[in-house]
């Protein structure tokens, strides 16, 4: 871990000696923002395949509706049924997670570089860079006490608060748009969310037709679109406690996946890109 901490902080620094030149006191922050939009284009080849996938599954819904109304007294054959169409479109519904699982890594090394004093062995020469006044290492309770809300870190806090519930009421708008346009979202016996517990048949479960058999993926789905939309906003606690380096990853990241979603599912139907949230 020491020997990836040492090669990720001399990374970093390298980057940021490339940028002094342009942005002098702040080319480490720079430096930060540069390599989150590095990490983002190396995923951004599964962010394409999860919106392939996710348009490929609006793409079946008519076949999953006909092989649930067809097993609509076996739930162990429409499970095996959706599966192996599933199988056979190659559609995985775990391929949305893939690049939100991938960033995990990044920031965890940006939380653990911006948090240490040393790093193999050495003092940690990074904690010294500041953007404006704000260390890359310091926290909002730091700029409180320095200032409070309106002092000169607590500006730049404010300024990403900002970002992060801005983007965040788009992304929101967004999914509850999509939800909410969705064929059948608040149709009887669909179970999305949405329809009333006298109209779901299911009751709580609310995944299949009227007393129908369950979807593989169906109840976590469901329960992903209700969650999901208010997820952005957690953020903002974040943003509040993690590092400032950290913390312009997570804005930076973030931002990042609200225009990526905006063009990668402007063709989706109503409702079809509404899960694509998570990714």
């Amino acid at each position: 871990m020491s020997d990836l901490m040492s090669a990720f902080a001399g990374l970093v620094t390298r980057l940021a000696d490339l940028l002094e030149p342009f942005f002098h006191a702040s080319a480490a922050a720079a430096a930060i923002i540069l390599f989150t939009a590095c990490v983002r284009l190396a995923v951004h080849p599964l962010s394409r395949a999860a919106a392939r996938g996710q348009k490929a599954r609006t793409r079946l819904a008519p076949q999953i509706a006909e092989l649930r109304e067809k097993h609509s007294k076996s739930p162990e054959r429409l499970q095996k049924a959706v599966l192996e169409l599933h199988a056979k479109e190659k559609v995985s519904p775990l391929s949305g997670c893939l690049p939100s699982l991938l960033q995990l890594p990044a920031f965890f090394l940006m939380y653990h570089l911006f948090s240490n004093r040393q790093i193999g062995g050495e003092p940690n020469e990074l904690l010294g860079h500041a953007l404006f006044a704000s260390p890359l290492g310091g926290r909002w309770t730091d700029a409180l006490a320095d200032g409070g809300v309106f002092g000169a870190q607590g500006l730049l806090y404010v300024a990403l608060f900002a970002v992060v519930a801005a983007v965040a009421t788009f992304d929101y708008r967004r999914t509850k748009r999509q939800l909410a346009d969705a064929p059948g979202m608040g149709a009887p016996g669909t179970g999305a969310p949405g329809a009333s517990a006298s109209t779901k048949g299911t009751g709580a479960q609310g995944t299949g037709t009227q007393g129908g058999p369950q979807v593989p993926g169906a109840g976590a789905t469901s329960a992903m679109t209700k969650v999901m939309p208010l997820m952005s906003f957690a953020t903002l606690f974040t943003v509040a406690v993690v590092p400032l380096a950290a913390a312009l990853y997570l804005v930076t990241s973030m931002t990042w996946s609200a225009v990526e979603r905006a063009c990668l599912y402007r063709d989706v139907p109503a409702g079809g890109g509404a899960v694509a949230t998570a990714a």
